[in-house]
C-alpha cells in the first residue's frame, strides 16, 4: 500500500521499547553520618501470573538467569560521578514467557531507618537510548523507604510498553521485592 503523506506508512510499525537504562543518583551523606545506599531492583512476572510472585528479582548481587537484566554500576554511598546506580534491561531479548517487568528503588536500612526525605538530592532517570522515558526526584514519596518507579508490559504483538509512575512503600528490601508488583 502506497501513501502520499510524510511518515504515514511508518506510523503503523511499532518496534516498542527494546533496551532500557534505569539510573539513580544521590549525594553522599554529610560527614559523620551513616552512608546512604539506594538500590535498583527489577522483578519479572510470567504470563500466567503477571501480578503474583515474581519469577525472579535482579538486584545488586544478582543478574537475570539469561543475562538480559543486569546492574552496570552499584554505589553503596552515592560518591560516584553522575549516576551512582545503573541497571540495563534488554527487553527485546527477554524470553516470551515473561510479560511484565517492574522496576523499583529501595533504601538499604542498615544503621538507621531512612526514608527518601533523608536522602540528599535523589534522582531517577529511565531512558531508551537518548530518549528519556521518565525522570523524578522522589518528591512524591518522601516518607517511603522504597518506591516502584515504573513497569514494562509486553503487548500481544510482542512489543514492550512503558508505564511510568512512582508509588511509595514502607517495606524492608526483602518484603518490597515481593510486594512491589502486586496489583
Amino acid at each position: 500500500m502506497a501513501t502520499g503523506g510524510r511518515g504515514d506508512l511508518v506510523s503503523g510499525i511499532n518496534k516498542g521499547i527494546r533496551k532500557v537504562e534505569v539510573a539513580l543518583k544521590w549525594d553522599p551523606s554529610p560527614a559523620g553520618q551513616p552512608a546512604t545506599d539506594l538500590d535498583i531492583v527489577a522483578a519479572t512476572y510470567v504470563a500466567g501470573d503477571p501480578y503474583g510472585d515474581p519469577a525472579y528479582v535482579v538486584h545488586f548481587d544478582s543478574r537475570s538467569p539469561d543475562g538480559t537484566i543486569y546492574l552496570n554500576r552499584d554505589s553503596k554511598d552515592g560518591k560516584g560521578f553522575g549516576w551512582d546506580e545503573v541497571m540495563t534491561l534488554e527487553l527485546d531479548r527477554l524470553d516470551a514467557r515473561y510479560t511484565r517487568v517492574v522496576v523499583g528503588a529501595v533504601i538499604q536500612q542498615r544503621s538507621a531507618h531512612r526514608t527518601f526525605v533523608g536522602v540528599l538530592n535523589p534522582g531517577l532517570r529511565i531512558r531508551e537510548g537518548y530518549t528519556v522515558l521518565a525522570e523524578d526526584d522522589f518528591g512524591g514519596v518522601l516518607g517511603a523507604t522504597a518506591a516502584k518507579v515504573g513497569e514494562f508490559v509486553r503487548q500481544e504483538s510482542g512489543t514492550w510498553d512503558f508505564h511510568p509512575g512512582i508509588s511509595g512503600f514502607d517495606d524492608d528490601p526483602a518484603t518490597f521485592t515481593r510486594s512491589m508488583g502486586r496489583a
